[in-house]
């Protein structure tokens, strides 16, 4: 596993972004883990967490791309902090992009915000955690409405690797509807890797029993890859 993806395991339970515990999903699933992005809430986290994405999609889709679009709301300080850090770490401009929930009709009118999408432009959308893949499949006719634009991957924190809509993962799903690369900085299963009996902050974050409800979970709910 890579050196910047363990340190990104770790910014997560420094940010009590990633939690163990008993927790039920918006669709009812009940889980013994949760990722909450919101509770990324500081200048220099948001600064730390376009950086790992912007690793995550440099090692996936490298740099020949135009724009990275963030599907509002929580999208929208993703795709500008990562914008910010494919800048400062390779050197690549690149337009960051999302759109609004209510079209604006004055001022900077339309759905859009940010830098405008043109005919020809290559999108990596970048999300926080696609669990079902309801967001993605809301911002494709968003996207598709601009014009003759090429959406080349999708980028998320957490792949859960559970179930989507069917037997497959959600990001196998979107894959498979949508024809584009799906990534993510880190899987559950890479989480689970550098956590299981070993120590972080003074504690073993992931015990044999954590271990084993987290496994009972995903015989229950995981995804076909």
């Amino acid at each position: 596993m890579e050196q910047y993806k363990k340190e990104f395991i770790e910014f997560m339970i420094d940010c009590s972004v990633l939690r163990f515990g008993d927790f039920v999903t918006k669709s009812g699933r009940r889980t013994p883990f949760f990722v909450n992005t919101g509770f990324y809430r500081t200048g220099s986290q948001l600064k730390r967490l376009g950086e790992y994405y912007a690793r995550a999609i440099e090692n996936a889709f490298g740099t020949d791309f135009d724009v990275i679009f963030g599907p509002a709301y929580k999208g929208i300080p993703l795709s500008v902090t990562a914008s910010m850090a494919m800048s400062s770490l390779y050197d690549k401009e690149v337009r960051y992009c999302s759109n609004r929930k209510e079209v604006k009709d004055h001022g900077d009118k339309g759905i859009l915000l940010g830098g405008p999408l043109t005919d020809g432009d290559r999108v990596v959308i970048i999300e926080d955690v696609t669990t079902a893949g309801t967001s993605i499949r809301e911002t494709f006719p968003i996207l598709q409405a601009q014009g003759d634009v090429r959406p080349i991957g999708l980028v998320v924190s957490v792949d859960r690797m559970e179930r989507g809509q069917g037997e497959k993962t959600a990001l196998q799903e979107i894959r498979d509807q949508f024809g584009i690369q799906t990534t993510a900085i880190v899987t559950m299963e890479e989480v689970v890797e550098h956590l299981y009996n070993r120590e972080y902050n003074g504690q073993v974050v992931i015990t044999d029993t954590l271990k084993e409800k987290i496994d009972l979970y995903y015989k229950e709910y995981g995804g076909i890859q």
